[in-house]
């Protein structure tokens, strides 16, 4: 199925991707996975500040979209890998350029902002 996709009108189906893809957890689990698959339990203590519900979340939301391989083994205990798809990676690596881009710019941003602030109690 061919979609021509234009981010900016309205009712374009490629922003719940972008959506899905920029969440603050979308983010930080791509970028994560860039490394190497992780376990669960693994993940949430990598993404640190995530709940098991979000992480639960996101990891599906990521796997519906192609983003996320779900590797289940079926052993006693339960053993669930997740690692990224060639699209997964696509996207983290393009996700996670504007995530270290935020780092190294962080003291611009907050200089900014004090300019800002300061602006308006003048």
């Amino acid at each position: 199925m061919s979609v021509s996709a234009n981010v900016n009108e309205k009712l374009c189906p490629s922003r719940v991707v972008l959506e899905h893809v920029t969440s603050r957890w979308g983010v930080l689990v791509l970028a994560a996975l860039l490394e190497r698959s992780y376990r669960f339990s693994e993940l949430r203590r990598t993404v640190g500040g995530v709940s098991e519900k979000m992480l639960a979340q996101t990891l599906q939301t990521l796997e519906r979209d192609g983003f996320v391989h779900r590797d289940a083994k079926p052993v006693i205990p339960p053993r669930v890998d997740y690692s990224l798809t060639p699209l997964g990676t696509e996207a983290a690596e393009q996700v996670w350029a504007l995530a270290r881009w935020t780092e190294r710019r962080l003291g611009d941003v907050e200089r900014a902002r004090s300019e800002y602030d300061e602006a308006r109690t003048s």
